[in-house]
């Protein structure tokens, strides 16, 4: 398998650079896995698509607002963009610079000063000399919208770019699915009878890393950190008994639920570690019986796991036929619900 295998064409108009005036205003795009049927809707249908018993699970990361702007001590200007909090002086980010800065270089952010230590291939380990990471954070940084955003961050992207579950700190990019709902929808889910549970995947920067040319078989995927509880692990194993369906939300979700299933050898398990898991057209599933994911970008690794899951064929017909009729693609965009 080859990435332009998974190629298709996603006008620029097509991607969404502001979210809608509400979240449960999105367009959802049904796919049946079992034939490739699919239907126009809007996310207010989800609740009529679910059953009683049957289980969403979502990611409740917390984005950061990781990205940073300062200057060397000698002067010249520097992108610092965290990819992870070491612990409460050390990070690991990516910078943007003229040239790659020297251990020992200071980066001025504001009134903090970051020196960097060590180096390990893109990404630098920064070291704050006063003050904690997350006062950095509050006073100096900014929300790490995707590069696809050709536009800066904005006051509103601090709530927009945020599910409203989300709780636990960690994430440089958001779990996108879950930005089309709001509370009402969520009263509206419940009261149909839908349970919900939750898993932490703190999605890193290289989720938009770009494949290489070559058999994406051979190549291996960025780590993130995933958390799947004991109680979650219940809770799918008390929804398959009373036979309702485990509904990933976004395709974190899927990683996180098919990582605890893999080490479980098939049966759900408690997880708290990085994962590498990439799945690709050909692996199983263990878990999962629906997706509710955005669309993604041409020749990802995001639209190769839905492709696995519904087929390559179906899914790029869906994505055509959502081209055409114009719903909104990528991190602010429009929805799609494999059945």
């Amino acid at each position: 398998m080859d990435k332009q295998d998974f190629d298709y064409i996603l006008p620029e108009e097509r991607i969404a650079q502001q979210p809608l005036a509400s979240r449960h205003a999105s367009r959802l795009l049904t796919l049946d896995r079992r034939h490739g049927g699919l239907d126009d809707r809007q996310i207010v249908d989800l609740p009529a698509l679910l059953r009683p018993n049957d289980l969403l699970v979502f990611n409740d990361t917390r984005v950061l607002a990781a990205r940073m702007f300062g200057h060397k001590s000698s002067g010249g200007a520097v992108e610092v963009m965290l990819e992870r909090i070491l612990d409460s002086s050390r990070i690991s980010a990516k910078i943007r610079a003229n040239k790659p800065p020297k251990p020992g270089t200071v980066i001025l952010v504001g009134d903090f000063r970051l020196q960097v230590s060590t180096r390990e291939g893109e990404l630098y380990t920064l070291t704050l000399d006063h003050g904690a990471i997350h006062a950095l954070l509050d006073a100096h940084g900014h929300i790490p919208l995707p590069p696809y955003i050709r536009r800066p961050d904005e006051t509103a992207d601090r709530s927009r770019y945020q599910t409203v579950w989300a709780r636990h700190d960690g994430a440089v990019a958001a779990p996108t699915a879950g930005l089309h709902f709001d509370r009402a929808l969520l009263d509206a889910l419940s009261a149909v009878g839908v349970n919900v549970g939750y898993v932490t995947l703190h999605v890193g920067s290289g989720t938009y890393q770009r494949l290489r040319e070559g058999d994406i078989r051979e190549q291996q995927l960025h780590a993130e950190r995933v958390h799947v509880s004991q109680r979650l692990c219940d809770q799918v194993a008390e929804t398959q008994a009373a036979g309702g369906r485990v509904i990933a939300v976004g395709t974190t979700a899927v990683r996180s639920l098919e990582t605890a299933a893999r080490a479980g050898h098939g049966a759900m398990a408690p997880v708290a570690a990085e994962t590498r898991l990439f799945i690709k057209p050909g692996d199983e599933f263990y878990v999962v019986d629906g997706i509710v994911t955005n669309f993604h970008e041409p020749q990802s690794s995001l639209l190769m796991l839905i492709c696995a899951f519904a087929g390559r064929e179906s899914v790029l017909a869906g994505y055509a036929h959502a081209v055409a009729a114009g719903y909104r693609f990528l991190s602010y965009g429009d929805a799609m619900f494999i059945l």
